[in-house]
């Protein structure tokens, strides 16, 4: 007799869903789901606004230039003497990335959360940003686009927090991340930061939560042969119990023949007087 038993075991083995594995990169289209903290920071996050963002296949082949982001068609800023050389006006003083989010434990993660500090000459200004990111050393991509929101001169309060989950269409790997500032107020283009300003934005190990999620590995174990010793165990009780059965039945058999051959009649059957 065989017995075969199934175990279920988990595993931290990395596998893309269906959906990923039978799209090679580049082709399939992008989306992403991003908060946005325009007062507090990280310290004490208000959030403004959630978003979701859709965009097409990612570009990874081809010139990493300005000439492929909004800065290479928006209008030059004040200070600045072509649409794709930031102004004197304004400036990124920094730029911090953590990476959260890396279910399958491989290193590689879906979430971006990007601080940046933006300052200007003047005492307030109303700006917005643009990201991008970069696969392997390609062209920029754009992934999210910010809030409007004010900046006070060289305040170091008016931090703005993007916290980006890339859900589909990220292959997994390298990336850099590219900043672009705009003036709200005519859509100008006045700053930018990325990896040639600090390698913080550079190489950030990505991918999409699709290509993030860990599998189950199904791990099956048989136990073969000519009775088994479960199998044998379990016979032996088997036979047992229907021996203590059997042996209880006869038992109560005999005794009952017994009772009724040695034990005297009573009285009342025999209709003789019981006095002595």
């Amino acid at each position: 007799m065989a017995a075969s038993l199934l175990a279920f075991v988990f595993s931290g083995a990395s596998l893309a869903s269906p959906e990923s594995a039978a799209t090679s990169p580049g082709e399939e289209d992008r989306s992403s789901v991003s908060s946005h903290i325009i007062q507090g920071g990280r310290d004490n996050p208000t959030v403004q606004n959630k978003t979701a963002e859709e965009y097409g296949a990612l570009k990874t082949t081809g010139e990493r230039s300005r000439s492929g982001t909004r800065a290479g068609f928006a209008k030059p800023g004040a200070g600045s003497s072509s649409a794709q050389s930031t102004s004197f006006d304004f400036w990124i003083y920094d730029a911090d990335v953590q990476l959260f989010n890396d279910d399958d434990n491989d290193g590689y993660f879906y979430g971006v959360d990007l601080l940046f500090d933006a300052d200007t000459i003047y005492s307030e200004a109303d700006v917005y940003a643009v990201l991008y990111l970069s696969f392997e050393g390609g062209p920029w991509n754009e992934y999210a686009v910010t809030e409007d929101f004010t900046i006070f001169g060289s305040s170091g309060s008016d931090e703005y927090v993007l916290v980006t989950e890339l859900m589909s269409g990220y292959p997994t790997g390298d990336y850099d991340l590219l900043i672009e500032l705009f003036d709200t107020f005519d859509g100008a283009f006045v700053a930018s930061y990325g990896p040639d300003e600090t390698s913080g934005l550079g190489f950030l190990p990505l991918e999409d939560f699709n290509r993030d999620a860990p599998v189950t590995e199904v791990v099956i174990i048989e136990s073969h042969g000519g009775g088994g010793s479960l199998d044998g165990w379990l016979l032996s009780i088997l036979l047992l119990l229907l021996f203590i059965s059997a042996s209880r039945k006869i038992w109560r058999h005999r005794n009952d023949s017994l009772v009724r051959i040695d034990s005297p009649a009573p009285a009342w059957r025999t209709g003789k007087d019981s006095r002595w």
